[in-house]
């Protein structure tokens, strides 16, 4: 079977990597339960509040018309399956960003290609 191998290196690198993955101990743990319903409406008015703090958040709901106070009494009278709907939503607008995240992940893209294409002694030529 190594006779009909082509390439050493490569070879070397899946017997490496299959020795690893076999070899290495699997991780499990127990998982928590849901909890209750006070704690997961607390977790979730928490990260409304994080995102009630955003900048951009607060400046469109001054657009909107609507005051710190008038959000607040809004908040405490929404049920705990619309604070939960708000909670999510608030996560997705936190996760959004600047775009650098891309811009790293496309530079880091166009590094491997480059390497690869180095590293298989082909010439890049840009016109």
């Amino acid at each position: 079977m190594i006779s009909t191998l082509r390439n050493r290196r490569l070879g070397f690198i899946i017997t490496v990597w299959m020795t690893f993955f076999f070899t290495s101990p699997a991780l499990a743990s127990m998982i928590p339960s849901q909890g209750s319903s006070a704690t997961v409406v607390s977790q979730d008015l928490a990260a409304i509040q994080i995102a009630l703090e955003n900048k951009l958040v607060q400046e469109k709901l001054l657009a909107y018309g609507l005051t710190a106070d008038e959000v607040k009494a809004k908040l405490s009278s929404l049920s705990p399956s619309q604070i939960h709907v708000l909670a999510q939503a608030s996560n997705d607008v936190l996760a959004g960003g600047d775009g650098i995240g891309l811009v790293i992940g496309v530079l880091i893209i166009i590094i491997l290609v480059i390497i690869i294409l180095k590293l298989l002694n082909k010439e890049i030529i840009i016109r």
